[in-house]
C-alpha cells in the first residue's frame, strides 16, 4: 500500500506531539509500580534499618555523580517508605572534628571573616582573644592553628568558646587561612597591631587577652632589635587611655560569676580605662629584652628571666621556656599528660598523626564514641571572692584548700593568681605561685587554678541559638 509523503509526515508529527504526555504518564505508571514492589520488598523485610548502613549509603550517594545539583522530586527514598533520610543526615551539623576532641565547623572563605575597620568599630567585641600579629607577606609560617586550637577544645561547650580576632597583615593570614577555616568564632582585621585606631576598632580594652607575637625573621645582627616591634605595641597599649564603655571587666573587690575559661567576669559600666589594665602577653625572642616590656618594673637587667616580674605576671612569654618542657617531658613521661592538657587542649595521637600527615582537621558525626572524648579535664581559674569551697575563706592555708576542693569538689588546685599590691585599690596587677606550700595562707582576693571535670550540662543546638 502506498502512502503519500505529506501524509507520512502528519501521522509522524502526530505520533511526536503524543510521545511527551505518553512517556510522563508511563513514567509515573512505572515510578508507582516501582514504590509498590518496594514497599512490598520492605514489608516483608526488617523495617527497622541500622543507622550505620544507612549512613554508609549516604556516604556512597555523596560520592556519585550529581545532576547539576538538581535534585528529582519523585526520587525514592533509599528505605523505600517515604522518608528521606538522607535530608537528616544534610541537616546534621558536625559541630567536632573526627576525633572528637575539638570544635569543627564547615570551611569558610577567607573575605567572610575579614572585618573592616568601621565593621570591628560597629561589632559588640568583649570578653573576646585578640592576636596582634606582626607579619609580612613573605614571613615564614608560625602555625597560629596550634594557638588556636586549644581555645576550641571540646571539652568546653560553645557558648564558651573565645572569639578570636586577629589584626594583622591579610596577605599572610591568607597562607595560613587554609589551617584555620575549620576552626570556628575567628574574625580578621586587615590592620597593623601599632595603629590605636585598630586597636580601638576590636574593643582591645574589652577583651580577655591581648597576644602579641611576630612571624617576620628575627634580627641576627642585634639581638635587642629582635622584639622591637613587639616590645613597641606592648608599650604603645599601656600608653592608651579609653573611654566609658559598656561592657564586661575584671573586679577587684566585687564576687563576680567564674567564666567557664576561668577569666572572672562582672557587668561594670566601664571597661578598663588605661591600657596598663588590658590582660596582655607578649612573645620575645631574646630573653634579655624582658626588662623592656615594664617601664615601672625595678629587675637588674642581668635577671634570670624566670625570675623577672613580667614573666612572674604573665605578661611575657620567651621560647626558651619551651626547652625546659621538652626536657622535662623526656625524663618524667607523666608531665607529658599535663602539658598535652595545659598547652594543646589534650590532643590525642591519633590526631597529631593526621595534623603530621597534612590532612588537618576533618568534621565528623556526634557518635557516643566521638562524644565521650569530651569527656576529660579542662584548666579553669576559680576566683575565691564568690566563696566556692565551704569552710575556706580568708587566712586559710593552702593545704586545706586543696583537700576541700579534691574531696567535696573533684577539682586539682595547681597554684594561685595574686595581687601584686594588696593596698592599691587602682592596681591589677597578680603574679603566678606554681605548686605553692601546704602552710600558705591564702587570700580572698586570690584566683585559684584547678584542674576540673567536664561538666556535660546541655548539649549545643545551632538551630536553637538566641541572640
Amino acid at each position: 500500500m502506498w502512502i503519500s509523503p505529506e501524509n507520512s509526515e502528519k501521522k509522524i508529527w502526530k505520533s511526536f506531539s503524543a510521545r511527551p504526555s505518553d512517556a510522563h504518564q508511563q513514567a509515573q505508571q512505572g515510578q508507582q509500580v516501582q514504590l509498590r514492589l518496594i514497599n512490598q520488598q520492605s514489608s516483608t523485610s526488617d523495617t527497622h534499618l541500622n543507622t550505620k548502613s544507612l549512613r554508609f549509603a549516604y556516604e556512597i550517594k555523596k560520592l556519585m555523580p550529581s545532576s547539576g545539583g538538581r535534585r528529582n522530586s519523585m526520587s525514592i527514598p533509599p528505605d523505600g517508605r517515604g522518608v528521606d533520610f538522607n535530608k537528616d543526615f544534610e541537616q546534621q551539623d558536625m559541630k567536632y572534628d573526627s576525633t572528637g576532641m575539638f570544635h569543627w565547623c564547615p570551611s569558610r572563605n577567607l573575605e567572610d571573616c575579614v572585618l573592616e575597620r568601621h565593621q570591628a568599630a560597629m561589632t559588640v567585641l568583649n570578653g573576646h582573644v585578640v592576636v596582634c600579629l606582626f607579619a609580612d607577606r613573605d614571613s615564614p609560617l608560625i602555625g597560629l592553628r596550634n594557638f588556636i586550637m586549644p581555645l576550641r577544645s571540646s571539652n568546653f561547650h560553645y557558648h564558651e568558646l573565645k572569639h578570636v580576632v586577629i589584626v594583622g597583615d591579610l596577605e599572610y593570614l591568607r597562607k595560613e587561612w587554609k589551617t584555620l577555616y575549620n576552626l570556628p568564632k575567628i574574625s580578621i582585621l586587615n590592620g597593623s597591631p601599632l595603629s590605636r585606631a585598630d586597636l580601638r576598632a576590636v574593643n582591645i580594652n574589652l577583651c580577655d587577652m591581648c597576644v602579641i607575637i611576630s612571624a617576620r625573621v628575627p634580627n641576627t645582627e642585634d639581638t635587642t632589635l629582635a622584639d622591637k616591634e613587639a616590645i613597641l605595641a606592648s608599650l604603645n597599649i599601656k600608653a592608651m587611655q579609653f573611654d566609658d564603655t559598656l561592657g564586661f571587666f575584671p573586679m577587684r573587690h566585687q564576687g563576680s560569676e567564674r567564666s567557664p575559661l576561668g577569666s572572672p567576669i562582672s557587668m561594670q559600666k566601664k571597661g578598663a580605662k588605661f591600657g596598663t589594665n588590658v590582660p596582655m602577653i607578649t612573645e620575645l625572642v631574646n630573653d634579655s629584652n624582658v626588662q623592656f616590656l615594664d617601664q615601672d618594673d625595678d629587675d637588674d637587667p642581668d635577671t634570670e628571666l624566670y625570675l623577672t616580674q613580667p614573666f612572674a605576671c604573665g605578661t611575657a612569654f620567651a621560647i626558651s621556656v619551651l626547652d625546659s618542657l621538652m626536657s622535662t617531658t623526656y625524663f618524667n613521661d607523666s608531665a607529658l599528660t599535663l602539658i598535652r592538657t595545659l598547652v594543646t587542649g589534650g590532643a590525642t595521637p591519633e590526631l597529631e598523626l593526621i595534623l603530621a600527615e597534612g590532612a588537618g582537621l576533618r568534621g565528623g558525626y556526634s557518635t557516643p564514641e566521638t562524644l565521650a572524648n569530651r569527656d576529660r579535664c579542662r584548666i579553669a581559674q576559680i576566683s575565691l571572692l564568690d566563696n566556692p569551697y565551704e569552710g575556706v575563706g580568708h587566712n586559710t592555708t593552702y593545704g586545706s584548700m586543696f583537700t576541700v576542693a579534691l574531696r567535696r569538689y573533684g577539682q586539682l588546685c595547681i597554684g594561685l593568681y595574686r595581687l601584686h599590691d594588696q593596698d592599691n585599690p587602682d592596681s591589677m596587677k597578680r603574679y603566678v605561685i606554681t605548686n605553692p606550700p601546704a602552710e600558705l595562707r591564702i587570700r580572698n582576693t586570690d584566683y585559684v587554678y584547678v584542674l576540673e571535670q567536664f561538666d556535660p550540662g546541655l548539649e549545643y543546638e545551632p538551630g536553637k541559638r538566641q541572640f
